[in-house]
């Protein structure tokens, strides 16, 4: 009988300390690939300094707060993001309608709120816990934390925030109370994307939702190069931005 893979030790992080590199994450045979550290600092600093290592947050309530660098990391490329025709129609016909409108940065807590309160498939609870919610708003307040919003009558009704430095941007979470809208918040982010020669927004895990948008997995080691070299690049100013149909046309629109 083959022996059950053990379980590596943790380190835990006290407030002073450094998050260890990324390559030091768990691996495939430990019960939590990627898996980094633990500790109880979840300040604006610490997320930005995990963020331009590659290092994210995700815990649960009750839990201390884990880091974690998984590989291969999942990104989707902005040029390879497939534009459905489906989603290309319901995008044209909603900028046809009197008050719809796309946004950046308009109401950064209420979208990160609506996310931590969208129901997911498959969980009972969410781990955008409201510890998370006030770092990720401090970080906002920094200038490294943003959302997408779609707007419909004053009505915020879809959004996703996402985390930016420099040209490094790293999407976290998404909600929709209409068809496409989370989708239409990302085609608005990836236009953008590609108006600024921002070449991979970070998607941390694989999911069937991010593959059929055309996100990949990727070696953790060339995400980390990117990364390196996309957080050196100016910062954009993500309020002033607005939808560039003209780039979304250049994608894959296959159905």
């Amino acid at each position: 009988m083959p022996r059950a893979a053990q379980t590596p030790d943790l380190r835990w992080i006290e407030a002073d300390e450094h998050l260890p590199p990324a390559h030091l994450a768990w691996g495939a045979e430990s019960p939590a690939p990627g898996l980094l550290a633990a500790s109880h600092d979840l300040s604006a600093a610490r997320l930005q300094a995990s963020y331009s290592e590659g290092i994210f947050p995700w815990f649960s309530a009750g839990q201390p707060v884990l880091w974690w660098s998984p590989d291969p990391r999942m990104v989707l490329h902005v040029a390879r993001f497939r534009f459905h025709r489906s989603l290309r129609q319901t995008l044209k016909r909603c900028l046809r309608q009197p008050g719809f409108s796309l946004t950046f940065d308009r109401d950064f807590s209420q979208v990160m709120r609506r996310c931590s309160a969208s129901p997911r498939p498959g969980q009972s609870g969410t781990w955008i816990v409201p510890a998370m919610v006030g770092a990720y708003e401090d970080l906002h307040r920094a200038g490294h934390a943003h959302s997408a919003e779609v707007w419909q009558d004053g009505v915020l009704v879809a959004g996703l925030y996402f985390v930016a430095l420099g040209h490094a941007v790293f999407g976290e979470s998404m909600f929709t109370t209409v068809t496409d809208g989370s989708k239409m918040a990302l085609a608005s982010l990836v236009s953008v994307c590609l108006q600024h020669g921002v070449e991979v927004i970070d998607c941390q895990q694989n999911t069937r939702h991010l593959a059929s948008l055309g996100a990949q997995e990727i070696p953790r080691t060339d995400f980390l190069a990117q990364l390196k070299q996309a957080r050196q690049k100016p910062p954009i100013a993500w309020a002033q931005q607005s939808l560039s149909w003209d780039a979304l046309t250049t994608l894959d629109s296959a159905a």
